[in-house]
């Protein structure tokens, strides 16, 4: 099975797949001046200044109605946690992506450079609360000439656990379909989704190539389920991935009510004890004082076992509970 940031890269190394993405959570009047049906992938290879090649980006030249062409910089953000230098990254992939077009002779007949726009898609968990334009990560007040000669650069977020389930369930789009596959926690609610992306596949023609992709993806909540290793095997066929899915959301079904029910059998058998110290002690000394309760109270079962032992023969409270 693909690793999680090859599926991303598959996926939006797809044209209809970007042009989904770019019309539905792309909120920018600039989109409309953008022929997406005659999008092309650009094969851009640059490098960084230490010669680290960018692996985490797709690139795509976009022809401008108006004339020329757009490259839009689409940056895959995997990291557990937001990047504050994003700004400063985007600015500094753009200038590589621009000196590449030079070397490559690439240029619009006037020979000026062609716009580019960053667009960040970010999975992580926590809230992406960073700075999205350059300025903000530049050490000058709002009246400094200096504003004059500082470069400016801005990108798009879009951060796919900003969007809740009934937003994304209302939007009739492929890119919306994957955003609920990653946001969703209950593996037993993937079966309804894993519908829902089969019954699109169905009413849409030419992202045939997506299916297996989405199918692996679908099938690495049973990676995460099972606690299981990547080898595990997984149909790309997306029906087989239903029924897998769905034969594995009753077992885990089963498996979670018999941990419940353990954990509460745990839980009571815990407060039990802890009620039977606590009579044990007020009788023994009198009324106990808070730090008493509060220790009894964080105390696990085998702690409250081995107190209860120690009541007879203790001279205090602290011989009791240490």
């Amino acid at each position: 099975m693909p690793d999680h940031d090859s599926l991303y890269h598959q996926m939006f190394g797809h044209p209809l797949m970007v042009a989904e993405l770019l019309r539905d959570f792309v909120q920018e009047p600039w989109v409309a001046d953008l022929d997406l049906d005659q999008m092309e992938r650009s094969n851009a290879r640059y490098h960084t200044d230490d010669d680290q090649r960018r692996e985490g980006d797709v690139v795509w030249r976009i022809p401008l109605r108006a004339g020329g062409d757009a490259y839009l910089l689409l940056m895959l953000e995997f990291q557990s946690s937001p990047d504050r230098w994003m700004a400063l990254r985007a600015m500094v992939y753009a200038g590589l992506l621009w000196q590449y077009i030079v070397k490559e002779k690439q240029l619009a007949q006037d020979g000026r450079l062609p716009p580019v726009f960053p667009v960040v898609v970010y999975n992580g968990d926590p809230a992406w609360v960073m700075p999205v334009s350059l300025d903000a990560l530049i050490g000058l007040p709002a009246e400094s000439p200096l504003w004059r000669w500082q470069p400016r650069m801005r990108y798009y977020i879009i951060e796919e656990g900003a969007f809740s389930d009934a937003d994304l369930a209302s939007r009739d789009t492929l890119a919306a379909l994957l955003f609920r596959l990653e946001n969703c926690r209950q593996p037993d609610q993937v079966v309804e989704l894993v519908d829902a992306v089969i019954d699109w596949f169905r009413r849409h023609d030419g992202f045939e190539v997506l299916r297996p992709l989405f199918a692996a993806l679908a099938g690495r909540v049973v990676e995460m389920a099972d606690g299981a290793a990547p080898s595990v095997q997984v149909s790309e066929n997306l029906l087989e991935v239903r029924t897998m899915l769905a034969t594995r959301a009753a077992e885990w079904k089963q498996q979670w009510l018999q941990e419940g029910r353990q954990e509460g059998e745990q839980r009571g058998r815990r407060e039990g004890e802890a009620a039977l110290l606590v009579r044990l002690l007020e009788r023994r000394f009198g009324v106990l004082p808070g730090w008493a309760r509060d220790r009894i109270a964080a105390g696990d079962t085998v702690a409250l076992e081995e107190w209860g032992l120690r009541v007879l023969d203790a001279g205090s409270l602290e011989d009791v509970l240490g």
